[in-house]
Parts: C-alpha cells; structure tokens; sequence
C-alpha cells in the first residue's frame, strides 16, 4: 500500500511542480512550504533558474518541490516557456517528471489563469489548484464557488492568501493525500480530421524518439506550436522532424493552432460563468485608484524618484552602522593575527591579503541587502511594472518600449539576468538594443565602488547622508542616461528597424510577502557572502601576490632594518623618540612604495599609466582598475591589498580613511574629490565584468556583440572620465 507522499517501489519521495502564470504568487507559495530547504542552481544548457525545496508532509514525510518558471502556455514562446513544458512532459532527462502538480492561479484573474491550469490538466497528472490572492478577488467583489470548480475539474480546490499564509495548512493537507483524484477536465472535442492527424504526428515523432510511446494526444500539440526560437530540450535532429510535421498540419489545416485556442478559451468563459460571480457594474479598486496617482504622468514620475532618492538614503543611513561593525570585527581579526603570529610573508598574506582584501567587499554587504530588499518590495508589491509602464514614453523616446526598461531595472542588481531576462522581448532589434544597453544600469557590484569613492570624497563631518544619497541617485541616473543615449543612438544608426508596441500585464496592488522577501535577500547573502569566500578571496591573494613579488632586495632589507628601529622607537617614550618614530614611518612608506612598483602589479600600474594618467589616476589605481576587469567590486578590494601591502603593521584602519590620507611623492593628496568624481564615472560607463562578456555571447550566438559592447563601454568611460576630470581643472577644481 502506498505511503502518504511517498511514491515508486523504493518510497521515493513524491515530487510536486508548482506551475502558474507570473506575479500569480508562486515563488511566495514555494517559499512558504520550503522555508530555507532550497536548492538553486540553472538547467543544464540554458540559463533558466532550477529551484528545488523540501517539506514535510501531515504524516512526517517529506515531499519534494519544484519551482517551475512562470508561464502562460504550454505553447513554448521563450526558454522559460520550453522548460516548463519539457519538465510536465518528462522530456529532460536532468530533471525526473513530476509525480503531483500544484496549479497557482490568480484569483482575481481567474479566466486568463485557467488557460494554463486547464492545459495541465489535460496532461492527467494528479494535480491541486491553489486560488491564491483570494483577498484581491473579494476587494473586486469577486466570489468563487470553490465546491463547484473542484467539482467541475476534478481535483482540490484550495483558496489561498500567500501573503498572511492563510491556506498553506489545508495545501499541505491536500498534498499528504495517499491519491490525488485524476482530473475530470477535458478539451474541447476535436475535428475527426485534426485529431486523426495528430494520432499520425504523435506516431511518427514517437517512432523518432522526440516523443515517448505512451505520450498522450495533446503532447504533439505543445511540440508541434513551438515557437521557442532556441529549441529548448529538443535535439536537432528530432527538431527537424518537428518542423516537418508542423510544416504538413499547416498546409493541410491552416488556422488548426489558432481554432484550438478559440475552443479552449469559449470552453473557460463558459467555466468561469458557472463558478465566478461578478458585479454587473465593476467596482473601483485599490488598484484603481493607486494607480491614477502612480501611473500619472506627472505625479508617477515625481514618485518614482521620491522612492529611488529613498531607497539611496537609506542605503547609507541604515547601512551605516552594521558597517562600522563588520570594519570593526575585520580589524580587530587583523589585530590579532599580527600580535600572535611571527612577522614574514605568511603573516602579510593572511593579514594584507585575505583579511584586507575580503574585507574591503564584505563591509559593503549591508547596503546590497537593503538594495535586494527594495527590489524585492516593489516586485512583490505590483509597482515594478507600473515602473515600466511609467518609463514607457521615455523609453519610446529611444526607439524602445517600457518591455525593455524591466530588464534594465533587473541589470540594477545585476547584469546577468538583466541580459538573461531581454528573452520576454519579441522584437529581435529591441532585444539585441537591450542587451547591448543593460550593463550601463549601475548593478550591485557598482555600489561597493560607488560607496568607497563617494566616503573618500565626503566624509562623515562634511556631508551628510542626503548629500551623499544624492550623489549616489545621480550616478545611478547617470547610467541610466547613457543606457537611453545608446539606445537611441544603436536605434538611429546601427540597427535601424521598426519597434515593437509594448504589451505589459498590470496585476494588482498586494501586501509584500515579507518572509519571501527576506528569504531572497538571505539567498542572494548567500550568493555574496560565497564569492566573497571564493572567487574574491582568491583574487586577492593572486593580487597580494602580485602586489608582493618579485621582491626587490636591497628594498626588502631596508624595510626590516626601517622596521627594527621603529619597533624599538615605540617603547622609547619622549618628544625625539616620537619625532624620529615620525620620521621612519615616513621613510618606511617610501620603500614600501618603491616595493610594490617593483612588484608585478606595480610594474602592470606603471604601464598603463600614460592613458590613464589624463584622468587624474596614478599607477596604483591603474592596479585597481586592471583587476576590476574580473568584476567591478574587485576594485575596492584591490584597493585595500595595495595599500595593505604598503602599509607598516601598525596601520590597519578602514580603507577609505586610507584613500583621505594617500598622498602623491610631492604631498599633493591623490583621492581629490574631483578624481573621485572622475572614477564613479569611469566606473559607471565600464564594463568590466567577465560574467556579463560571458552571458552577451551565450545569448548573442557569438563574439561580435560581446566584443563590441566591451569595445564601446571602455571608450566612453574613459573619454567621459577626462571630460569630467580636465573640465574640473579648468574650472580650478
């Protein structure tokens, strides 16, 4: 007999596949039955996001979840769309078919919700339908009797609040059913002529293997109107089979696919005419008015900006103090290892370099969560695509759409997805315009830099929070301006073709599911705190390492003989012996420079220091910016290796207290607020990412694109950083 939630001669555990429509809450439902038992990782062959929890069933045993992408249809239109559809069919082999399926449909949406759910149906695996954002539905004054569709469909009904968790208990009840009822649902019956044809196709391709044997009717359906230009899980050659008996359906049955959604949508309208009862004369709702006030075009603009300029305040208001904290904790580490450890390169590397470099990344982990949080809050909320909306004249403007203004929004918390997240735009040009634009949205791995130069440029005692909020808003805008400039620019001259008209769903206005937000911003900490203790630490010790070697003999002697006096000098406690401590200090800084300009890094500085030199940097922010062509922010960390190396032992303190005090040979201080201003800038226009080159190719097919876009970025961060810097100059600055 069969245990409850457990499945299969070997009591495997029952896997369950959330499917539903986007902004229908099905991440929020996933996260409410997984809590922190998460799995996120990507598809084999694409870069669509796997995620996979676990929870318990009523009877103790576990149940796994998959978190299938968002979708519309099983007719595959995008990757998304493709995986969806391949996982409910068993077509990939990385990822077993589900053995259960949970449907989530917006309540307040019903009728266009019901178009996937009933295609889910019709497959017959055992299935539950959550109707979630039932509180939207009753603020419509929508009423949906529950009894009648679990009745008319077959399976549990189960009415949901994911925002306040109301229904998860009774969802987790259905899904600890020992048997689920199979669904009663079932298409509209078709044409004896359409349906034979089909019996032939699904016959055929089975006989190819692009189906398996026992596949069902309507599987060839959702393969034979594949519009995923890239193929997603279907194999070239089997594809090819699939053209081909596309290519006959057509011929013989022109308008078959288009008569098959017509019937599926008359069988949902008379569905929903049983069920639903609506108001004759419709009500306004909250969203309603919200959004005479957010989608003005006025008033929604100045909002948006009031949200944005909030958002930047509190990054350097909250974020303040647990930075101070985690400096604290990193110097105090760093104290210690010095007192308890002899002196040598050993105690250098760990000091100067894993604890100096890691730390000048991780301080800034406050202020990416309170970034992930907002970002999280206004998609969970609905204002996210009132964004869109509001950006869609102006993105007109450039010969784009509002469509293209979501992936730029996305690429503020980083490019990859950005780029990954242009597959919802139709319009081949627009797409590509797209992606060559999305990394001039200033993402995360900006902010760290952005926050160094700008505490550098203004410390605490002469601008306030307000006033650094506004200059980090300004960068931010700043790149948002280039990104439209370009756009308009690839659109006049590189990529002349019409645009697309944008077609965007609006869902309504709901309360932030708080938990989900907080466990996303706990995930991408994860993500973080992971390259922070990988990727980053390695590169800073291949940068202390070059930053350290070759050493320079003579050099290396006079540091250890400078460094004796000075240990000797410290317990000598008068007025001379504190003039002469000052005076070593001086002439150890000295050597130490000359140290690393002999080292490799110095020498890779010193090469590149004639081109970089017009915009007011030296040869050590040339280290700095060599080595952020790994990833931005590992410029700040670089930045703390270099003048760690430097640095005597003594002088451990936070990097941008050192940045205030670095000086040039003849005193002059090198991080001038008018340099800093000049590297924000550069900072905002570069590339520099590897991750991002790496994407542009993946989605682009190729090498022109990535190399062009890396080509053009690198160009007008430099010519903007000298416009900014020698106009500064000029004005006396």
């Amino acid at each position: 007999m069969t245990t409850p939630a457990m499945s299969g001669p070997a009591m495997e555990p029952l896997l369950f596949a959330l499917v539903g429509n986007p902004n229908c809450g099905k991440t929020t439902i996933f996260n409410a039955l997984t809590g922190l038992r998460q799995k996120v990782a990507n598809y084999p062959g694409v870069t669509v996001e796997k995620k996979i929890g676990e929870c318990f069933s009523q009877h103790g045993a576990l149940m796994r979840i998959i978190d299938l992408p968002g979708a519309y249809s099983l007719n595959a239109r995008s990757p998304d769309e493709a995986v969806l559809r391949d996982v409910l069919l068993g077509r990939r082999a990385d990822t077993p078919r589900p053995d259960r399926v949970i449907c989530i449909a917006d309540a307040s949406n019903l009728e266009r919700n019901l178009y996937l759910v009933t295609q889910v149906l019709e497959l017959g695996l055992p299935a539950i339908l959550v109707l979630n954002m039932v509180d939207v539905a009753e603020a419509k004054q929508w009423r949906v009797d529950v009894a009648r569709l679990s009745e008319l469909l077959g399976i549990p009904v189960i009415p949901m609040q994911a925002t306040t968790g109301k229904g998860v208990i009774e969802l987790k009840i259905a899904m600890s059913k020992a048997d689920l009822p199979a669904p009663q649902w079932h298409s509209a019956p078709l044409p004896t002529e359409i349906k034979a044809a089909l019996q032939n196709a699904r016959d055929a391709l089975a006989s190819t293997g692009a189906l398996h044997e026992k596949a069902s009717l309507l599987e060839p359906i959702y393969l034979l109107s594949d519009h995923d230009p890239s193929h997603t899980g279907i194999g070239g050659e089997h594809f090819i089979h699939i053209r081909e008996r596309r290519r006959n359906l057509e011929e013989r049955f022109p308008g078959w696919e288009d008569r098959f959604v017509s019937d599926r949508y008359g069988a949902i309208e008379q569905l929903c005419a049983e069920v639903l009862r609506r108001p004759h004369t419709p009500q306004e709702t909250r969203t309603d008015r919200l959004d005479r006030f957010l989608l003005h075009p006025v008033w929604g603009f100045a909002m948006l900006v009031v949200v944005l300029g909030l958002l930047f305040y509190l990054i350097f208001r909250v974020a303040e103090g647990p930075m101070g904290f985690i400096e604290g904790v990193f110097n105090t580490l760093g104290e210690r290892v010095q007192d308890k450890m002899p002196p040598g390169d050993l105690r250098d590397l760990i000091v100067q370099g894993v604890i100096a470099g890691v730390s000048g990344v991780v301080v800034f982990l406050p202020q990416i969560l309170i970034l992930f949080f907002f970002i999280g809050l206004m998609e969970d909320t609905g204002y996210m695509s009132r964004i869109a909306f509001i950006m869609d004249w102006l993105m007109s403007k450039v010969g784009l759409n509002g469509k293209s203004f979501l992936p730029m929004l996305s690429s503020y918390a980083c490019a990859v997805p950005g780029v990954m997240a242009t597959r919802t735009i139709d319009n081949p040009k627009d797409r590509l315009i797209t992606i060559l634009v999305a990394p001039l949205s200033s993402c995360s791995a900006r902010l760290p830099v952005y926050g160094l130069l700008i505490a550098a440029m203004l410390p605490d005692e002469t601008a306030g929070p307000l006033t650094k909020a506004g200059l980090m808003l300004g960068m931010y805008a700043l790149g948002t301006g280039g990104a439209f400039f370009f756009a308009w620019l690839f659109n006049k001259g590189v990529m002349r073709g019409v645009s697309s008209p944008m077609i965007l769903e609006m869902p309504d206005y709901k309360m932030p599911a708080l938990k989900s937000i907080l466990l996303h911003m706990l995930e991408r900490a994860n993500v973080f705190l992971k390259r922070a203790g990988t990727v980053i630490l390695g590169i800073s010790i291949l940068i202390w390492a070059a930053s350290t070697y070759p050493k320079d003999h003579d050099l290396t002697q006079k540091a250890a003989q400078i460094t004796s006096r000075i240990d000797a000098l410290r317990a000598v406690n008068t007025d001379a012996g504190a003039t002469e401590l000052k005076t070593a200090k001086a002439r150890l800084a000295e050597v130490n420079s000359g140290l690393l300009a002999h080292s490799a890094a110095g020498r890779a500085g010193h090469l590149i220091e004639p081109v970089i030199k017009p915009l007011g940097y030296d040869w050590k922010i040339g280290i700095g910016l060599i080595s952020s062509f790994a990833a931005r922010e590992v410029f700040v960390n670089t930045m703390s290796v270099v003048y760690s190396v430097e640095s005597d032992d003594e002088n451990i303190q936070p990097l941008r207290q050192r940045l205030r005090d670095e000086t040039h040979p003849d005193g002059r201080p090198v991080y001038t607020p008018l340099v800093c201003l000049s590297l924000m800038v550069f900072y905002v226009f570069a590339m520099q990412c590897v991750s991002t080159i790496a994407i542009v190719r993946r989605e682009t097919g190729g090498w022109k694109w990535p190399l062009f876009q890396l080509a053009y970025m690198t160009a007008t961060a430099w010519v903007s950083s000298l416009l900014v810097y020698q106009a500064g100059r000029a004005l006396g600055y």
